[in-house]
């Protein structure tokens, strides 16, 4: 295979929402450049994209494809992402390693929230974006009604490039307005015939070309000027101006396809070749240190890798951008995160599956290897005295989570290697090994995304496990002071123990003044503060313990212990067994013995002082509460409101967006267990949502009589 220069690379991920037919679209583009002789489809499981058994079993993308074709003298190399918003990670992985998005789109179903999300993405990174308009020949296609809704979600910036001249069933011509020409097509699809635009049609298309070579000349000063002097443009010219536009985000094309019959694939393949830009036209990416890294043949070399996967019958496949110079078989590099060594010993162009030794890529291009010893997705290999590390891909918050556990306890550890692998091949899985929970939480973006999780552990691991409610990690705090003392007593034989603590707590709030003088039962308690120390809590929140011991009621040796003991009740609270927070805590006297007191003693006398005074200091249960944002369609926002009330959501704002309702809720994270799911089905699958820790609120009463009781239980059942 010929070694492509960064000139003559071209770097394009392929997006769009569940069912748009983005796979099919791959399979097609393909075909048409040769590299495969048949085009295989979904229902049968031989597409190149979908290759992985948990793909084949569901009948959908899961992972991304990087696959290449070799068009017009030009090296295309496209990753095909994964529609549903599950699989998120996967798409932004891709935009991230890629320079333009062709966003499908169903022109059955127009612009859906998954396609809003997908756009976001493409914005927030400024990549530049083409639309193809699938699924043309579909009953309910409806090409002039997606392309207003496009143009209420994404702007004035969408372009024709095409247009049909019937939709439906019946569709087999469009009109290419940068062309001026009519293709048509027999029913099989493939190549089409080329024609004189119909008279008909003449006015409409002359117009649309028009707004075309408008919308091109603006990218560019002197095509503008030879605009205005001529009132057109050559199509060399169009095409610059549309490359130019593209790359500031000033113009999205839209292109027409029926990807199931091969219609329209093969222009836009060539718009594609000819008309988005290379590698070296695009902002360079920066590094770790800030610097901006050119995709220079003659700089040092630096790989990023950026996918993994385990692949039957090789083991690990390891995914790579050439960030800078050039790579060869046999190359020892040096692993920037891990510091270990690694050799580059075998290297692939790929198609899905198919693999194409090449001893050579430059910068800009993607390519893969296998059996690296020491590589995880995300890690930057460099040559000797070249220190770049790239860490550019940020993931979304996960949505969803689950504790898993193996069926058979003496697979835990074998468990915890699968998983950890599992968060190599998909960094949007997250593992987490939880102290306060005591279970080990799996998180993802979806049920779908937890689901497959489960199928591939169990199929191709053959490990069975079960998947339960993750506990919620409640927080315990006051609402008032109140005093106590205890007494630790033991004598057993030779020494003894001993320890007596008088302490009073009450809640803890920023800003509060020293404490000064508090009366309980009509008694009177001045504190005299000696010393005060501040905790920051792993959980969140603040002890501060306060020493107003006078005259040596106790020696200050023993201090630290009884703060010791009052941790232990802070890390298991009295009322449910969660972490305390939010607690200010004065210890102003107690009893010694010169003898039988020692560490130990003080730690008990102190725990057990701070468990009766939390008891009677009106002690709350918090909760936490997530802000989430919920996109819907217009016709589903009542069901989706009445659901968020149900689960005790305190509705903060609504407003519309770019053609979709937009709620912002703030809700308690017990109930937002099964929300992915429960959305889904109420919209039909149209609606997407995210959710970011805000804070701990107090819960309801009847809520902490229950959680208490719960805990009771626990407690007896013990």
């Amino acid at each position: 295979m010929k070694v492509y220069q960064s000139h003559e690379i071209k770097n394009i991920a392929l997006l769009g929402s569940k069912g748009s037919g983005k796979t099919t679209l791959a399979e097609a583009m393909l075909y048409e450049c040769g590299v495969i002789k048949r085009r295989g489809n979904i229902d049968s499981g031989n597409t190149v994209s979908d290759y992985f058994p948990v793909e084949k079993e569901y009948g959908y993308s899961v992972f991304s494809t990087v696959f290449y074709a070799e068009f017009l003298g030009k090296k295309l190399n496209v990753i095909d992402c994964p529609g549903s918003d599950d699989f998120i990670g996967s798409a932004i992985t891709a935009l991230n390693v890629t320079d333009t998005g062709v966003i499908v789109i169903d022109s059955q179903y127009g612009v859906e929230v998954g396609t809003q999300n997908i756009f976001r993405y493409t914005e927030n990174l400024n990549k530049p974006v083409l639309f193809a308009m699938n699924q043309l020949d579909g009953e309910k296609a409806d090409y002039d009604k997606v392309i207003e809704e496009m143009r209420e979600s994404f702007g004035n910036k969408i372009v024709k490039i095409q247009y049909p001249i019937s939709c439906g069933p019946s569709f087999n011509a469009m009109i290419d307005v940068l062309k001026m020409k009519m293709y048509k097509w027999k029913d099989e699809g493939g190549e089409p015939e080329i024609l004189d635009i119909p008279d008909n049609e003449k006015d409409k298309a002359a117009e649309l070309h028009q707004q075309l070579v408008e919308a091109a000349a603006e990218n560019d000063e002197t095509l503008m000027e030879k605009f205005f002097e001529q009132g057109s443009l050559s199509e060399d010219e169009m095409r610059e101006g549309i490359r130019k536009g593209l790359i500031t985000r000033s113009i999205f094309p839209v292109f027409c396809v029926s990807a199931l019959r091969d219609m329209g694939v093969r222009r836009m393949m060539e718009f594609l070749g000819n008309v988005v830009p290379f590698v070296t036209e695009m902002p360079k990416p920066a590094d770790t240190a800030g610097n901006e890294v050119a995709p220079d043949v003659n700089g040092p070399t630096s790989l990023y890798f950026f996918k993994t996967t385990v692949e039957p019958h090789i083991g690990e496949v390891s995914y790579f951008k050439v960030m800078s110079g050039k790579i060869h078989e046999g190359e020892d590099l040096q692993n920037m995160n891990r510091g270990s060594k690694e050799r580059i010993a075998q290297m692939f162009c790929v198609c899905g599956q198919i693999r194409t030794k090449i001893e050579e890529l430059v910068a800009g291009d993607i390519g893969a290897t296998v059996k690296l010893k020491d590589v995880r997705t995300g890690n930057t290999l460099n040559e000797k005295g070249c220190e770049y590390k790239f860490d550019f891909i940020k993931y979304p918050d996960p949505k969803f989570q689950r504790a898993i556990k193996p069926v058979n306890e003496a697979d835990a550890e074998k468990l915890s290697e699968i998983l950890t692998r599992m968060h190599e091949e998909d960094p949007t899985w997250v593992i987490e090994q939880s102290k306060e929970l005591k279970q080990t939480i799996v998180s993802g973006q979806g049920e779908f995304h937890l689901r497959t999780l489960k199928w591939r552990i169990e199929n191709n691991d053959k490990l069975q496990i079960v998947y339960e409610e993750p506990r919620i990690p409640y927080r315990e705090t006051i609402t008032k002071a109140a005093r106590a003392d205890y007494r630790h007593k033991k004598q057993s034989g030779g020494a003894g123990q001993f320890g007596e603590v008088h302490l009073i707590i009450e809640p803890y709030y920023e800003g509060m003044p020293a404490p000064d003088t508090y009366r309980f039962n009509n008694q009177e308690y001045k504190m005299n503060v000696r010393d005060t120390q501040t905790i920051d809590l792993e959980w969140g929140g603040k002890l501060i313990f306060v020493n107003c011991i006078v005259g040596g009621a106790i020696e200050a040796r023993f201090l630290p212990a009884i703060l010791k003991g009052l941790m232990d009740r802070m890390e298991q609270g009295p009322l449910t067994g969660s972490y305390a927070r939010d607690v200010r805590v004065c210890v102003y006297d107690g009893k010694m013995h010169p003898v039988d007191s020692n560490e130990i003693s003080f730690r008990l006398a102190g725990r057990n002082a701070f468990s009766e005074a939390f008891k009677n200091a009106g002690p709350k249960i918090l909760e936490p509460i997530y802000d989430v944002e919920v996109w819907v369609p217009a016709d589903k926002m009542g069901d989706v409101m009445s659901d968020l009330q149900g689960r005790r959501a305190i509705i903060m704002g609504m407003s519309s967006e770019k053609g979709f309702e937009k709620i912002i809720a703030k809700v308690p994270l017990k109930e937002m267990s099964s929300y992915s799911t429960a959305l889904s089905s109420i919209t039909g699958g149209r609606s997407s949502f995210t959710m970011k820790y805000s804070s701990y609120e107090l819960v309801p009463a009847d809520v902490q009589e229950k959680l208490l009781k719960a805990y009771e239980a626990i407690q007896t059942a013990e």
